[in-house]
């Protein structure tokens, strides 16, 4: 793995640890900003890892795109990618609720830090491939 690579997974898993330990706490928002954070972090390894231009973006469904080119796929559906690009700019600044029609809870937050879970390992799966220790 090259150096870069391991530092945006080592970002990224600190982002998802933070986002574990602050649902714990019941601080709901910034889980969900950690958790934005490592999807976009794993994502942008993967990037890095293959020598992809970086994409200066913190959506994530431009990022997925961008990577399916490549032909890298994550197992993150519409729907998930909709609910974790809601969460970017929202949770950032205070202007309404982070996210539609209800209040971040403790079950939006976990399911987003499995979202964050499942891009991790597929990112790993598919460093794996190329015979990459991760």
């Amino acid at each position: 793995m090259k150096d870069e690579t391991g530092l945006w997974f080592k970002y990224a898993n600190e982002n998802l640890i933070s986002a574990e330990i602050l649902l714990q706490s019941h601080l709901y928002n910034p889980s969900l900003q950690n958790s934005q954070q490592a999807i976009e972090k794993f994502l942008k390894a993967c990037f890095i890892e293959n020598g992809i231009k970086l994409q200066k973006s913190h959506s994530i469904l431009i990022l997925t795109e961008r990577l399916k080119e490549h032909n890298f796929h994550f197992s993150i559906s519409e729907d998930y990618i909709d609910l974790i690009d809601s969460i970017y700019l929202a949770s950032k600044y205070p202007f309404g609720s982070v996210l539609p029609d209800f209040e971040p809870n403790e079950e939006i937050c976990q399911r987003c830090i499995n979202i964050a879970k499942n891009i991790k390992d597929d990112v790993q799966a598919c460093l794996k491939k190329k015979g990459q220790k991760v």
